[in-house]
């Protein structure tokens, strides 16, 4: 009987530990979610990516009162050095406009900036299953997920994903 239980009892944590699917598109929801420019003009998620159609984007998802971002920020500045050719989007989860941009400036932050009005309670964080900045995602030419998540600038894994 005891036999029994403990395989019953393997079976459903196997089950239950099975890694689910990593996504390689973004949702319909997290495409239509509304970002602010570093101009101030609204722009959904969808537009941004068309904007860099047929380029490997590096999306930094962070905020400037982040301090795992700012103490980050160094090894994605090394990461821009060694992929001049990569585009790098920076979406902030800051509190306010000012403070992200205050932050982008301090920091001196380079690449295109994004604010999330909503930052870490947005459609988009929900639909990335955000839990933690900074966050990093790779996105090949072809439009899709190829990194789907990465905490450090020079995590082993995205390092693979850019080679």
């Amino acid at each position: 009987m005891k036999k029994h239980l403990l395989v019953v009892c393997f079976s459903i944590l196997f089950i239950s530990c099975k890694a689910q699917e990593t996504p390689t598109q973004f949702t319909q929801e997290a495409l239509n979610d509304t970002f602010i420019s570093f101009e101030g003009e609204n722009i959904s998620f969808k537009q941004i990516l068309e904007k860099h159609k047929g380029s490997t984007i590096l999306i930094d998802v962070w905020a400037s009162w982040c301090g795992d971002c700012i103490q980050g920020m160094p090894k994605v500045k090394a990461l821009q050095e060694a992929n001049t050719e990569m585009v790098f989007l920076f979406l902030s989860a800051d509190k306010s406009i000012t403070s992200w941009k205050k932050g982008i400036n301090k920091y001196q932050v380079k690449g295109e900036h994004y604010f999330m009005p909503k930052g870490m309670k947005s459609i988009f964080s929900k639909s990335i299953d955000l839990d933690w900045i900074p966050r990093h995602l790779i996105i090949d030419a072809q439009g899709n997920i190829k990194l789907y998540k990465a905490i450090k600038a020079d995590d082993s894994e995205l390092l693979k994903a850019l080679n």
